[in-house]
């Protein structure tokens, strides 16, 4: 379902080593139930907005790791027909966006005050409101040394493996800026927000697989 971009379901642990038959069946099931079309594009634009969550040292968990799988080869230009890319409308939300970033203040906030270092904490900065969305990152924060960290927030309702969306900006700049920057992934965040982060240029973590193409004359 993931791979079809459809949110994945709760409970059910991700697996990369499956039979080609397997993608087949699922993509008869999703055709066959064409009421999960409504539940699923409802829930991934559904607005959201910044949870109370009191204990942030139960927030952070380790990341993924980068894997490497053989699968089967699918059959050539075979599509779902009513291929919504919901994985692609979630990361559109811009509601969804704003108040994970928002989250990712917060704790990034409470870190610099756990550390000891509240001068630093009050300097924590929500740059894509302030400065615009388009710098390559959007919480500015810090080291307890003072050194900044440039924060990259990416936020899902569903859980820790859902892939998700970089822009070519975004890519660049973790490549640039490697030593500082750091990819904040938020996940189930409308049950029990948690998240994990990862360091240095996102192409050393994640598997980059080209999904659009900008096609011109010349």
């Amino acid at each position: 379902m993931i791979e079809l971009d459809y949110p994945p379901l709760r409970g059910y642990q991700p697996r990369g080593n499956y039979q080609s038959l397997v993608r087949e069946v699922v993509e008869q099931q999703l055709q066959r139930f064409t009421h999960l079309d409504a539940i699923a594009l409802a829930a991934v634009q559904q607005p959201a907005v910044v949870p109370e969550l009191l204990d942030f040292g139960l927030v952070e968990t380790t990341a993924p790791q980068r894997k490497h799988v053989a699968r089967e080869v699918v059959r050539p230009y075979h599509t779902h027909p009513m291929k919504r890319d919901y994985l692609a409308r979630e990361a559109r939300n811009q509601s969804l966006g704003l108040a994970g970033e928002e989250f990712v203040l917060h704790f990034e906030h409470w870190r610099l005050v756990h550390m000891g270092k509240p001068q630093l904490a009050d300097r924590v900065e929500h740059v894509s409101k302030s400065k615009g969305d388009g710098l390559g990152y959007d919480v500015l924060s810090f080291d307890p040394s003072g050194r900044e960290r440039f924060i990259e927030v990416k936020t899902t309702a569903y859980g820790k493996e859902t892939p998700f969306y970089v822009t070519r900006g975004e890519l660049s700049f973790s490549r640039e800026a490697s030593a500082q920057f750091h990819l904040c992934r938020v996940f189930e965040f409308r049950k029990a927000p948690k998240l994990f982060s990862l360091k240095g240029q996102l192409d050393d973590h994640c598997q980059l697989d080209p999904v659009t193409y900008q096609a011109s004359f010349g």
